[in-house]
């Protein structure tokens, strides 16, 4: 074999997500207040994930709030509607090769935010864009 080809795992390579991840945590997240999509809190993963869970810790004050998640900053645009939202208390989470989501309150409250995820070994410059641009993503 040539000395400069080196195998390394990619977006299509299976076995990176039949064994276990590397698990990912990030807690006491503060989410936003619900205004310009360019102030929505972006979590980056070092690694392509395997799976996520995005858990809505509550509001800091004493309402209730909702918080919107997006893979894209487009998504939270209430113009696309591409973004799922997580009530107080409740939970999101799915098995989606991604490096980045956005979170963004949709009220006008601050709410705090638990994110999991399971790491591949896949670096996070294969997937680079992180599925931005794609309909249902992004627009």
């Amino acid at each position: 074999m040539p000395d400069n080809f080196k195998y390394t795992a990619g977006l299509n390579h299976v076995g990176s997500y039949q064994v276990s991840s590397r698990p990912y945590v990030k807690s006491s997240l503060t989410v936003p207040l619900s205004g310009a999509v360019s102030t929505a809190l972006e979590v980056a993963f070092p690694k392509v994930t395997k799976f996520v869970t995005i858990r809505n810790d509550g509001a800091n004050a004493s309402g209730s709030c909702d918080i919107r998640l997006a893979f894209a900053t487009g998504g939270l645009d209430e113009a696309n509607n591409n973004f799922i939202t997580i009530a107080e208390s409740a939970s999101f989470s799915a098995d989606f090769r991604v490096t980045r989501l956005y979170l963004l309150s949709a009220e006008a409250g601050t709410v705090n935010a638990t994110v999991t995820a399971g790491l591949t070994n896949i670096n996070a410059r294969h997937l680079t864009s992180s599925w931005e641009g794609l309909e249902g993503v992004d627009s």
